[in-house]
Formats: structure tokens, sequence, C-alpha cells
């Protein structure tokens, strides 16, 4: 393939030819071809060589393989003059398919001669086929040379009325499509089209884009052209939704996202769009449907317009669906991609004999790649975390503040200069150096005229600003030919996309009039759902390795846009890449979407040579040009392989090779035993780019299975049956594997990050398992998976993109080597972000988390706003002072604050941090430099913290967090057998770790300002969950021996309750005076989000000389906080919730007898949890699996219970981990039932009240069902276990009458937010 550039924009020739023979007597065929040639246009007469040459090429392109000898009758080129949407005239090429609607509107209509010539003959001679070609010149819509012109509708191609009719069967019985098809595709006709044939009546587009209205409305007028019965409505257009649902007709209405997430029902400030949200719409169209709705106030909006269960149609769009693929199953995607798009255009004419092919409009793709940091002999510019080009450096700007600029300015520099113009100004004159040999796009005339109108793509707003200032003053860009449009924005709020899609547009007219180039600067506005035709290049000079493949390939397909210009139609497009890497990682992350991808790495070979022939991928060196093959672009795909499997943690298919499709039923017994050790485990969901097909089959075989799928039952052979019976069961087999796998897989990337080998030196399969001594590996693999044990399953590991990925982790760690220490923390935080917590056991804690608690207990640098979101991240940390106490610890120089055991170094790096700024308060010299910085930094780290670990790979894991590959070592220690000393050998911890020779900063004792950390929380016997035994309380009892002036931990809340050696840990915590803030996550989910933890988890506070015995207590419920001043043992139980301190003093004033009195102990009547009963028997029994039967002698226990009422209640809770429902609703009891005389159940349950009454026995079973006796109950539990303790709080009844809630809310004079909290917490129970 020529790798040189060729002409944007070609002519047409139009041509009429026909067959000598007997079939094709009288019958012509009107076709069009391409003409590559310089010859001006009117030199090109009707007939001549060059022209009946272009048009012979193209017929015989489809006529040889036939056998037959084609007869020219006829060639010109196919222009003509038209008016243009503001009245001027304008020339444009037309098409072969323009001059059959003018015989088709006079009459004459086409005709299909036998299967293997086409459908377009027509029954004309050469002189009315050239009528019909004068017609179209003129402007006429038939031979009569009338120009009233008929409608023409609407001709879907194949794949979009597939889609249509696909969607369109999908609606009849699910709600939720998606069409996940390249821009180009024609996704608004094509939804519009669904719409019509639907026969939605209400129908709301949502967009982010509301540049794009103008585009919906060309495109109904299209469709729903001569339906009176349908209307469009937009703010834009003037109508509301009130309006349009007055008039009773059909109607489509437009609005935006941003617009929407203002208004109140989506916690928005504006009353506002009420009547959007209030309508139930037929159908629910979101544009670009993968911009801004994976958030939660995204997802939050059209969900209220969507409305889940209303019968709402949701069709979601997108060319690049990466984030939302995972919530849609196959039957629900529609899938066309640029191959598929490219493949039809290239096949047209061998499956349909030269008829007019839809598909030649689009533009062919062609990217070129140079590599900016060769060009410029600079290696300054490349990164360690990527190896790639750093576009932000190159063109970094002066901003005044050298802390952030790190260099003065030099004279006559001014704020918003460039601080590497020199550098910057070389790339420009080398893009346009004059030289004929040069390989750059603007190095001389004729190139400036292939890119006449291009797209700059630069990282920001200053950064556009200045280069265009520095564009104006260069030789060749200030020339007066060059119009440099900046749409990035002129200051800190960018300009909306109308404004800037009005400014180019005016530009490019302007250059048209005037024969001059218009470059478009951007940092991504126009990149997403508007179009700017005549672009034929775009420049990417911003983003990363780690740009988002989405927005990448949404800016490069804009200039992949039809244009019709000047008598030429536009052939092909130019994206133009100066990072190499990144181009290719995007290529392969463009064939991972494809729809055919995903299903093995073989596959994706033959799809990368695909993608290569219709997309040629081209490197430029000096002034060479060489294209790159499928196997240098494999390579490149392991590494988007490595890249995706890094950014998920490790729990990604691509991790693992095709021996898992090779499976054989002794492979197969060695996973079932390896089940046996550490279970199976459900994916994570993925953070954006998620393979289409991930299927655990190949290609063939997926294939193979969808079509014997696609058969109905009964048609289905015996032998198919089997063979779809078996490759379901290949598939389940390879997908359980992977999800046994995950267990041990999601463990290796913390591993891999701390593992101590040189930067330089690769981590393969076996030296990981070598580099992690045996006591980490214990800690850190599942229980049970030995070294040996993993060495039999490393075969199915992908070793390329293991190693791929271990370099990319180690790689981003040493990245955060060279930048200033708030950046390096931000990098260190984002790779951390990465990693997943295996179990409840072992749970990271997250960068979040570690802000939250941190600031909120000792006060220092967040990095998070109020919020706490992944939203709410900050770029600048901010202050957070919590008085006395953030003077005390991070006020002073000399602060000496233990992290009593680390795992990731995550708190440790938040203290770092803090005390690090309070030392750059004091930093000596004004300007300080990066290195300045970094020296102060390690400095903090050696003066200031101090670190206990479990394993020495925990003590790697946080010197690596805390110094890098900076080589100096941190103040930690690790304990062989920790655990066992803090429990069996407290004294000899504390005298160790208070020793300042421990830590070699001389001979006397340590004295810390604070103790911090989240310690681990169990140990676990044999993997069984039922039997872990907690061990945090040993850390903080420690913590106090070691007597700080703070401690602040985060742990479990299940000490609250006691029980498992917990009382006196219970007793120590409740009494203790110098705890002065207790903040409780009931649900764990929200402080941890993906882990779920029994009875919740909490953070505390203690100061050691605290005066006041109140604790400032907050609950945390969801988003909602509650915070008040309480003793923590005013109760023998600790209340969970503050609303419920003033209601449980109200009832004690009552001193009535508590409901724990009325319940028996477990196991009431002496039967375990696994006795059935039999078939027979004078007993019933109950069991969680129903009733069975017994003889009286069988009971042992509470025999005098046997024959008389009582109540069974479930001993757990009906709440999962103290978790409630989605509604943030809990109903406590699972199992509440009367057991008649004669009935006794196991020891899943506990009784309660035996009476001889049914009315007492009744009105009991109701009282337990009140919202109130249940929001009590709620109160003392911090498990999941329902003892009888756990009712303390309940007040006895009379139970001869009946209980509701109203009664007694009365009784014990309940207010009314007092009856709202327990309303809003508490289900009704039937």
């Amino acid at each position: 393939m020529d790798a040189t550039f060729k002409n944007a924009f070609e002519f047409k020739v139009i041509y009429v030819f026909t067959i000598d023979d007997q079939t094709h007597k009288g019958m012509v065929k009107i076709g069009d071809a391409t003409l590559h040639t310089d010859t001006p246009i009117d030199q090109l007469m009707p007939g001549c060589r060059e022209l009946n040459q272009a048009a012979l090429r193209r017929i015989k392109e489809y006529t040889n393989t036939a056998g037959i000898t084609p007869h020219l009758l006829h060639s010109e080129i196919a222009v003509r003059t038209v008016k243009d949407k503001d009245g001027s005239l304008k020339v444009e090429a037309f098409r072969d398919h323009h001059v059959h609607e003018v015989l088709k509107n006079s009459g004459i209509n086409n005709v299909q001669l036998g299967e293997s010539t086409g459908k377009e003959w027509f029954p004309v001679d050469a002189q009315t086929a050239k009528k019909a070609i004068d017609a179209v010149k003129h402007n006429y819509s038939n031979l009569s040379n009338t120009e009233v012109v008929k409608h023409s509708p609407i001709i879907f191609r194949p794949e979009q009325e597939a889609c249509i009719t696909k969607v369109v069967k999908h609606f009849k019985k699910s709600d939720r499509f998606l069409i996940n098809a390249k821009m180009r595709y024609g996704k608004t006709l094509v939804s519009l089209e669904i719409v019509k044939r639907c026969k939605f009546r209400k129908t709301i587009i949502l967009t982010h884009r509301p540049v794009v209205d103008a585009g919906w409305y060309e495109d109904f007028t299209k469709i729903f052209n001569g339906v009176n019965d349908a209307i469009y409505g937009s703010k834009a257009t003037g109508y509301t939704v009130d309006q349009l649902l007055a008039t009773g007709k059909s109607f489509i209405y437009f609005a935006s996202l941003q617009d929407l997430r203002g208004s109140f029902e989506v916690g928005g400030k504006f009353d506002k769009n009420n009547s959007i949200f209030k309508t139930v719409w037929d159908c629910v169209i979101v544009d670009e449907a993968h911009e801004g709705t994976t958030t939660a106030l995204g997802e939050d909006t059209v969900a209220a317009v969507v409305k889940e269960g209303s019968g709402s149609k949701l069709l979601a769009l997108s060319g690049t669906p990466f984030n939302i693929l995972s919530e849609y199953d196959e039957d629900s995607i529609y899938t066309w991609d640029y191959i598929m798009e490219q493949e039809c255009k290239s096949e047209w004419d061998k499956l349909h004999f030269g008829d007019s092919n839809p598909y030649d409009e689009l533009p062919e793709l062609r990217i070129y790649t140079y590599s900016l940091g060769d060009i410029l002999h600079n290696s300054n510019y490349i990164t360690f975390e990527d190896k790639a080009f750093n576009f932000h450096e190159f063109f970094r700007v002066f901003t005044g503040d050298f802390s952030k600029d790190y260099v003065n300015m030099p004279v006559g520099a001014e704020v918003g200069d460039f601080v590497h113009e020199s550098d910057v100004l070389s790339f420009l004159n080398l893009m346009t150096r004059s030289d004929n040999k040069s390989q750059y796009p603007y190095s001389n005339t004729e190139y400036r005229s292939l890119f006449k109108h291009s797209l700059w793509m630069v990282p920001g707003v200053r950064e556009a600003r200045a280069l265009k200032k520095l564009m104006l003053k260069h030789k060749v860009f200030g020339n007066g030919m060059f119009d440099i449009v900046n749409v990035a924005g002129s200051g800190d709020e960018e300009e909306k996309s109308e404004e800037a899609l009005k400014k180019v547009r005016a530009a490019i007219k302007n250059a048209k009039a005037n024969d001059t180039y218009t470059i478009t600067l951007s940092c991504g506005k126009l990149t997403t759902g508007v179009t700017v035709k005549e672009w034929t290049a775009v420049f990417m000079l911003a983003g990363s390795y780690s740009t988002s493949a989405a927005n990448y390939l949404q800016t490069i397909f804009r200039v992949q846009s039809p244009c019709n210009e000047d008598g030429k139609i536009k052939e092909t497009a130019y994206v133009f890449d100066f990072a190499p890497d990144r181009t290719l990682k995007m290529v392969s992350s463009a064939v991972q979407v494809s729809a055919k991808a995903g299903k093995t790495k073989i596959g994706d070979k033959q799809l990368m040579g695909k993608f290569l022939n219709y997309c040629p991928v081209i490197a430029v060196s000096g002034s060479e040009m060489k294209e790159y093959s499928a196997n240098k672009l494999l390579q490149q795909l392991k590494r988007a392989y490595a890249d995706k499997v890094v950014r998920n943690g490790f729990d990604d298919t691509n991790l693992y090779n095709d021996e898992l499709f090779k499976l054989d039923a002794l492979d197969i017994k060695r996973f079932d035993e390896l089940k046996g050790i550490i279970g199976t485990s459900k994916a994570s969901p993925k953070a954006n780019d998620i393979t289409v097909n991930d299927q655990g089959l190949t290609n063939e075989e997926y294939e193979e299975q969808e079509k014997l799928s696609k058969k109905k039952t009964k048609d289905l052979t015996p032998e198919e049956k089997a063979r779809l019976d078996e490759l379901k069961k290949k598939k389940k087999v390879r997908n359980d594997a992977i999800s046994i796998l995950r267990g041990i897989s999601i463990r290796m990337p913390l591993l891999i990050y701390g593992a101590d080998i040189p930067y330089d030196e690769e981590i393969t399969l076996d030296r990981f398992v070598d580099v992690v001594d045996d006591s980490s590996w214990n800690e850190f693999m599942p229980n049970g998976v030995t070294k040996d044990k993993f060495k039999e399953f490393k075969k199915y590991y992908d070793e390329e993109v293991f190693i791929a990925a271990g370099r990319r982790i180690r790689n981003i760690a040493k990245e955060a080597d060279t930048l200033d220490p708030t950046e390096r923390v931000k990098k260190i935080a984002g790779l951390f972000s990465y990693f997943k917590n295996p179990d409840k056991e072992t749970v990271l804690t997250p960068w979040r988390v570690v802000n939250m608690h941190m600031s909120d207990c000792l006060g220092g640098y967040c990095f998070y706003n109020k919020s706490f979101t992944e939203e709410g991240k900050l770029d600048e940390p901010r202050l957070v002072d919590r008085g006395q106490v953030t003077a005390d610890v991070f006020g002073k120089l000399n602060t000496q604050i233990l992290e009593i055991n680390s795992k990731t170094g995550l708190y440790p790096l938040y203290v770092t941090y803090s005390a690090y700024r309070r030392k750059l308060r004091e930093f000596t010299v004004k300007s300080a430099t990066v290195k300045d910085k970094q020296d102060l930094w390690l400095q903090t780290v050696d003066q200031n913290v101090f670190v206990i670990c479990k394993t020495p790979m925990a003590k790697a894991i946080t010197k690596r967090t805390l110094t890098g590959y900076f080589g100096k070592n941190i103040n930690s220690h690790y304990f062989d057998d920790l655990i066992n000393i803090m429990k069996n050998k407290p004294q000899q911890f504390t005298d160790k770790v208070l020793k300042q020779s421990y830590w070699k900063k001389g001979n006397g004792m340590m004295k810390f300002d604070a103790i911090c950390g989240n310690p681990p929380y169990m140990t676990m016997d044999n993997g069984n969950g039922s039997s872990a035994t907690p061990i945090y309380q040993y850390f903080v009892q420690q913590a106090h021996n070691l007597k700080p002036d703070y401690i602040t931990m985060i742990t479990p809340s299940r000490w609250l309750n006691g029980g498992k050696g917990l009382d006196s840990f219970r007793e120590q915590m409740l009494n203790n005076p110098n705890i002065v803030k207790f903040v409780d996550f009931q649900n764990a989910k929200d402080c941890f989000p993906t882990t779920s933890i029994s009875g919740g988890v909490s953070y505390f506070l203690c100061k050691t000389d605290n005066k006041e015995f109140s604790c400032s207590v907050t609950n945390v419920l969801a988003t909602t906080n509650n915070t008040m001043k309480r003793a923590m043992n005013e109760f023998d139980v600790y209340v969970r919730y503050n609303n419920a301190v003033n209601m449980i003093r109200k009832i004690k004033a009552f001193k009535e007898s508590p409901l724990s009195e009325e319940f028996s102990s477990r196991n009431p009547y002496g039967l375990p949890t696994n006795i059935r009963g039999n078939e027979k028997g004078t007993i019933i029994v109950y069991s969680s699996k129903g009733i069975g039967h017994l003889e009286k002698e069988d009971i042992i226990a509470s025999r005098d219970t046997i024959d008389k009422y009582k109540i069974m209640v479930s001993r757990i809770s009906c709440e999962h981990a103290g978790e409630p429902d989605k509604t943030g609703m809990y109903k406590v009891l699972a199992t509440v039932k009367v057991l008649k005389p004669g009935e006794v159940c196991t020891d899943s349950y506990i009784i309660g009240h035996p009476t001889n009454s049914y009315v007492e026995i009744s009105n009991f079973e109701k009282y337990l069902k009140t919202k109130f006796a249940r929001f009590l109950i709620i109160q003392a539990l911090s498990g999941i276990n329902l003892t009888k303790d756990r009712y303390c709080f309940v007040p006895t009844q009379d139970f001869t009458q009946e209980w509701t809630d109203n009664k007694l809310y009365e009784k014990y004079s309940l207010t009314a937010e007092e009856i709202e909290f327990i309303e809003s917490m508490i289900k009704p129970m039937q």
C-alpha cells in the first residue's frame, strides 16, 4: 500500500455502459468511479481518455470475474452547481443514485437481470441516460425538466435496516437496547425510524451535547416527512413538553441532561422540568450514552426520566460504549464498527455488480505517527509511566508562581507563555520546513492544500491560547494564509459548543472565499456529536498513553465525516499522532470493541490485520514512511491487554491464555480441588474498556453456538443438541476456571508493586513466586494456596501480559518519583485505586476512606472535598483544622506518628504529607524546586513517620509507597508472629516499640504524638467464615499501652455487642473517658462500598487527657450524618442510633421489664440446626429447611413449653451483614411465627412468651411485628445474631390487649420527628 499522503478530495466520473449480449439488450447501467488526477476540470471533457480509463477501471473490477465484456457508452465529470442553505451557489459532485432517481421519477424503474449482474439496470438507450445526467446537472427531478423535487424516501443501508428490525422486535419483549455503532453510522436517522415503526407517541431525546439539536431536527424532517401527526420540540424550536402534550399528537422532545440535572426532582437547585419527570415516556433515547451516564448523578437523571417498570423503552446510542457495555446483554446490543463499514465498502462491487455503493462516501482513515521526543532529540518529555510523550509538560505555560513553574520567567516572557517555547517553536518549524523530501504535513504547498481545514487537539485552555499566540508570530502559520480558530475557550470557563461551532463554520466559510486555510485548536470541544465535514485531518497533541480510548476514537472519527466540496468527494481522512505508543494502544482498543473481538488472542491477530487493511497506521521517521504490520500491533495489543489488566486490578480475562480452552477431565478435577480451597468469586464491575464478547469459546465455536441457538429446539437434530450442550458446558468450564483463579489473581498487583527487584528488571511468573517470602505469601494469598499449588496453575496465565502488567505497575510507581510530593501522592493513590479487596478479612483501606477517617479525627491535608466521592477528588488538597488535635499532631515540626499495622502504606502516606506541608512552611529558600521538595519529603519520612508491619512484603509495600525507588529506608519493622506477640506477649511488644534504639533514633524512649491505622480484623480457620476470630482489639489495646497523645483507628463495630473474646474489650471501650469521637457506619458499604462486614464499621479518636466524660457520636446512614454528644456507657448495651437515645430514655422511665426476659436462650429444645425430623411423629419440628416430625422423648430441653403456645423467631437477622435493602430500610426479623401446642423448633430459632392463651400469643406476635419493637431490637444489634439480649430495649406489654404502632407511639409520647425516623427506617411486616 502506498504510504505517502493521498488527496483528501477526488472527482467522481459518471459513466454509462452496457453488455453486448441478448440478456442486456436495450439495458444500460449508470455508475460512478473515483478519478485520481491533477488535470484541471476544464480540460476533462466528456469521453476523454482519462475519464474513460477511470470508468473502465471501476467497471472491470466487478465484471472481470463474471467473464463478460463491458461496452462503455459515455463518461463525464460528475459536477453540478447547487444552491447552498444560505442561498449562495456552490459546486458539488453528484452520484450515480442521483441519476437513478431522475429516471425513477420519470416512470423508468430499474430491473434485475438474473442473479449475477446487480439490480440497477435501466431499460433506456445511451441518449436517455445522458439526458438523465443533464437533468441532475440542472437540478431537475425528472426528464420533463421540472424543478419540483419529489421527496426521496430515506433508503437505509443493509446494516441500518438490520438494526432497525432488531430493535423493533426487541422492544416487543424487552425495555433496554444499545446501538453500539461507530461515528457517522447514522444513529439519529435509525433511532427516529425505530420511533416511527414502533408508533411511539411520546419520545424524549437526552443528550450532553445541546449543539446536536439542529441535527436531530433535520433528520426528523426527513423521517417524518408527510406525517402530520408528529411534532418535534426543544427549547431551541420553541415547544415545551406541556405544549406538546396539549396537541394530542405524537411528539419527540429534545432535552439537555445538564439542564435536567439542575432540577429539584434529581437533587438540583431549581424548580424546573417537572413535566419531563412526570411524563411516562414511551421511549427515552440517550445520545452519546457513554458520556456521564455512569456517574451517580447522570444515572439518577436518566432513571428519573425512564422510570423502570413503567414500560418506557430505553434506547442508548454510542460509538464508544466502553464503560456501559456491561449493562446490556448480547441480545440487547447491535454493533457496527469501522472494520465492518470499510469491509462492506470494499466488498460491495463484488457482491452487487457495481450497483450504487451506499458506503462510497465514507472516507478511508489513515493514521500517521511521529515520535516527537525523537524529533526534538529530547528525552525530558518521555514519562516513566508510559514511556510515552508528555504533551502536558511540552505545552506547559507560565503561571507566574515559582512553586508551580519551577523556573524563573525569562525577560520578556508573560504569564501564559510557553515554558518550553523554543521547543514548541522547533516543532512548528519542523511541521512547515520547506523540503520536497519532508513527510511533515505543512512542509509544502501541495500538502497544505490537502489539510486545508484541520483540528488540533491540545492539552488545555491556557495551552491553546499560548499556541495560537505563537502560531500567529510564526513565519508560515502567521503569514496571513492561516486562520487559527481557538475554541478551547478564552478563560477559565470554556465557551459553549454552539458558539464554538459557529466560530469554526464562519472561519471555514471565509477561508473558502479567500482560498486560505483554517486550524481549529480544541482541548475537547467539538469532538463528540457534531460534524465539521470540511476537516480532513486531526492532529493529536494532547493526552497520554492512558488517554480514554472512547475520547480518542470519538475525536479521530470526527474527520471521517463525508464531505462534498468544489465538485469533489472526500475520499481520505488523516490522523497525525505525535505519541506512537498511544496511537497503537488506541488502535488495539478499537479492535477490542469490534463485534468479533475478545474470544481468543489468535482471533485478535486476524482482526488486527483486517483493521490495518482498512485503516493503515504509518510510522514517519525523517523522510521515510513505514506501515505497521499486524505482528507489530499484536505486540502493542499485549500492552493494551496489560493496561486493562492493571486498571481492573488483575480481575480481567486478558490475564489468562488460550490454555483455558483446552481443559481436560484431569485439569477440571484440579480446578475443583482449587475451588475447594478458595471458592469462586465474581468479577468486579470494570472501569471503562469492556470486551464485547467475552465468551469462553473460540471464534468458530462461538459462531457455531450462535447458529445452533437460533434454531428452535424441536428443529435440532440429536447431534446438534449434543453439540450445543457441549459448547455450553465448555463455555461454563472456562468461565468457572477464571472465577476460581480470580481469587489468586487479584492479590498479585500489590505484591508486584512491593517486590524488591531492581526497576530495570522484569518480573516473570517464576520470579514473582521467588521474590515473595513465605510468610508474606501466606499472609497475602488465600489459605491453602501454597507456592507449589500456584505453580500447578501458572500455565494458564499469559506470561507476556503478566510481565507487561507488572512493568506498568512499576512504571507508574517510578513516574511518581519524578513529581513533586503533592502530585506524587495523587499518582500513588491513583495506582492503589486499581487494587482489589481480596476478602473481608483483608480490607485494603481505600485512599478515600483514609482521607475521610484521618481528616475527621486528626485533621491535616485532605485530597477530597466534603463529599468524599471519586468525583470529589481535589487537584490541590485542602487543610482540615480540627483545633487542638491538629495543632498537637500536625502543627509541630518534630511530630512522631505510628501506623500500627501498615499493609499498603496509605495511612503513612497521608500523615507524611500533612507533616511535610508543615515543614514546607519553614523552608528558608523562597523558591523551592521539585528536588528541594522531594528532599524535604524524604526528611519527613525519616523524622516523623514510624510503621509496624505484619510481614516483610507489607514493609516493602509501605516503603514503596513512601519512598518509591529513591532507595531510602523508612522507620519500619515487621514481627514474624505479630498477632501472637500482641495477644500473649503484649509487654514485649510495648518495650520494643518504645525504645528509640529500636528505631535507631537514640538511646531514650519514644513518645508518639498519635497512633493510627486500620488493623487486621480477624483470623480465619480453614477458610470457614463462621469460625473467624476477631483480632483488631489487640491492636487497639497495644496502642493504649504505648501511651500516645492520640489514637485513631477504624475497626468492625461488632465489639459493641461483645462475644467472641470481645467482652472485656467492649467494657474497656465503652467506659473509656478518653474516647472523644466515635463515627459509626451500621452498613459497612457506606464506608467500604465493595465490602460486606457484619455489624458495620466505625472509627474513633482517643485523647489521652480528655477532661469530660462525653463523646461526639456520629451515625452515618447512607449520605446522612447525625451527631450527638453523649456518654457511650449510658445504657448497659450501647445504643447505635443517636435518634433512639431520647426514645429509650422515655421508655426506661416506665420501668417495665425488658422483652429479653420473655425469650429463651439459644437452642431452646436441644435440637441442632441440622435436625430435619422424620416423616411421622407426634411432635412437629420446624427447621430452616421446613417441617419434620419427632417423638416427645426426642426433646431434651424446655419440655414444659411443648404443650403451650409460644412465638418462634429466627436467630439470624433478616439483613445480610446489617445492610439495608435498596430503599435503605430494615425488616430485622426474618421469621415470626406462633407455634401451637405440640410444635417445637431447632437451634435456627429461639422461642418467646410460652402461654396457654392463644389471645396473648397472637398479641405478642403482632407486637413483635410492629415497627416500634423492631426498631428497638436494632438498637442493640451490631451483628446478625438475634440472641435474647438483643431484645433488652423492647419493653414488655400487657398482652391481653393488642398493640399497634400508633398506640405505642402515643403511650411513650414519641415526637413527630422520632416517629418519622422509625417509619423511614423499618419496613412494614405482615
